[in-house]
Formats: structure tokens, C-alpha cells, sequence
């Protein structure tokens, strides 16, 4: 098999940023156990309280799954957990007014310079979802950006039906949007009649509900009330994601105020340990410590 030049630089990339994302969660881990950086449920044994959750949507069914599991075992601890988009998990993580502020990016200048730390736990692409009746199975990368710049206006030009494209798009607030704008519009135009929605679950439901429209969301969210076409001939998959073969991806993170300590630090470790990779898979995402 003949890998394209481009495909091995993307695959050395991959396998080099996963390497230093795998790093990062193994410093964390072992700061936490005393038992070798082996974090399990048990490590919350003894410890009660509170932990407010809030910010990007995409790391939301990871959350959900591992705090339903810790406070079934431990009812002495409380986790919330809300959306908001990842710019609203840096700014409430940055004020205080949670311990852990979510993201879908990197955090900007503006948002480390309010003493934020970040913690990389998974890696997820970004698809583009269309209705599952809709016959395209197929675009390329300048289709795309046709289509948000809201110069290519029917289906009927890409193979589909006659049929107008309705737009849908996220917030600017939106790690998803950040990614989906830099690594596959490559910074170009969103339309300003594009309908907007407020989180990965939101967009899905218009997708499916709508013959007509066109968005894009987490890989992870992606399931049969959607349908998603390849990209430049390659489908938006996991598997793709690790060899690096998709390009459209990026990694959530956790943000602290600061380093983390107590039961938020427990968490994150938690969040960051091989124990949670159930979690994550479960959620339709690649755990830091796959292949490791």
C-alpha cells in the first residue's frame, strides 16, 4: 500500500501530538494515585463534596458517564454538569464560578491570561452531517466552503436532489465552529443567513429534521438520525482520526483555575486514567491512552 506524501507527514503529526496529549494525562495521573498513577473509582473513596461542570457540549456524554458511576459508588459527592460552548467554559473557569471549564480548542491568549490550566483527555473529529435521505455521499473540502461562503445554493450541483441547502452552523462561542472553520474552511467565510445553534445535540436534531440542511458536529454525536459524507474520499472515523488520514480534528481538554486540588484534581485525574477509557469510547471518542 502506497501512503501519499501528505498522508505520512499527517500521520507523524498525528502520532507526534498524540504522544505529547498521552504525556500530559500520564504527568497528571501520576501526581494523583499512591498506588503508581493507577487511578480507579476508589481514589474517590473518603471524599465528599461538590464539582461544577460547565462549557463545551461535545464533552458532555463523557461527563455525564463518569459522574453518574462516581456518585453511584460515592453519594457523598455531587457533580454538575452544563453546556454552554467552550467559550463559556473558559469564562466561568477563569472567574471561578466553576471548578472545571470544558473546551473543544486550545484556550486563546485572552483566556490563559486569566490563569488557566488545561487538561487534554481525548481526541475527536469534526464531520459534516447531512439528512439520511439525502443522496450526496460525498464532498470535497471546496464544496464545502462553497456552500458556507452561501455560494452554492441546490443540492442539485453536488449530485443531490433539486433541492435548496439550508445552512446551519454554531455559535462563535463554539470549540466545534473553531475547528470547523480553521482546519476545513481553512478560515473562510459562514454565510450570514446560516441558521445557528447552540450545541453538538442541537445540531443534530435540525440536521435531522430538515431534507434540506447541511452542518457539522462532533464525530462523537454522529449516529443514525444523520448521515455523514466523506470528505475529499475519506470517511470522518475514529480510525481515521488516529492515522491521521481525516484532518478535521482536535482534542478536548478540561480547564482549571489554576492547578487543580482536591476532589476537581481527583476527577481530572480520574478523567485522564486508562480506567476512564470506557467512558470515553463509549461517548464516540479516542481516549489519549489508546494504543498506549
Amino acid at each position: 500500500m502506497i501512503l501519499r506524501s501528505s498522508h505520512i507527514i499527517s500521520l507523524g503529526l498525528c502520532l507526534s501530538l498524540c504522544s505529547t496529549f498521552i504525556t500530559s494525562c500520564q504527568q497528571q495521573q501520576s501526581t494523583t494515585s499512591s498506588s503508581e498513577g493507577k487511578a480507579e473509582l476508589g481514589t474517590f473513596e473518603g471524599q465528599s463534596g461538590s464539582i461544577n461542570i460547565a462549557g463545551g457540549t461535545a464533552h458532555i456524554p463523557v461527563m455525564q458517564k463518569a459522574a453518574k458511576a462516581i456518585m453511584a459508588s460515592h453519594p457523598d459527592i455531587q457533580i454538575t454538569i452544563a453546556g454552554g460552548g467552550s467559550g463559556v467554559g473558559a469564562q466561568q473557569a477563569g472567574k471561578g464560578l466553576v471548578d472545571i471549564g470544558n473546551t473543544g480548542r486550545p484556550l486563546k491568549e485572552k483566556e490563559l491570561a486569566l490563569g488557566l490550566v488545561s487538561h487534554p483527555f481525548a481526541i475527536d473529529g469534526v464531520a459534516i452531517i447531512i439528512h439520511p435521505d439525502n443522496p450526496v455521499g460525498e464532498l470535497s473540502s471546496q464544496q464545502v466552503a462553497s456552500i458556507y461562503a452561501g455560494t452554492t445554493t441546490n443540492w442539485k450541483d453536488l449530485g443531490g436532489a433539486d433541492q435548496a441547502i439550508h445552512l446551519f452552523t454554531r455559535d462563535e462561542a463554539s470549540g466545534t465552529r473553531s475547528v470547523f472553520v480553521k482546519k476545513l474552511l481553512k478560515q473562510g467565510t459562514v454565510a450570514q443567513h446560516a441558521n445557528v445553534t447552540a450545541s453538538n445535540g442541537a445540531m443534530k436534531t435540525a440536521i435531522a429534521g430538515d431534507p434540506g440542511a447541511i452542518g457539522y458536529c462532533s464525530i462523537g454525536y454522529i449516529n443514525e438520525m444523520v448521515k455523514a459524507p466523506k470528505l475529499d474520499g475519506i470517511e470522518p472515523s475514529n480510525a481515521n482520526c488516529v492515522s491521521g488520514e481525516y484532518p478535521v480534528m482536535r482534542k478536548l481538554y478540561m480547564n482549571t483555575k489554576g492547578n487543580p486540588e482536591g476532589l476537581a484534581k481527583t476527577f481530572i485525574d480520574f478523567i485522564c486514567s486508562k480506567e476512564a477509557s470506557t467512558y470515553i469510547e463509549a461517548s464516540g471518542y479516542i481516549p489519549l491512552h489508546a494504543g498506549n
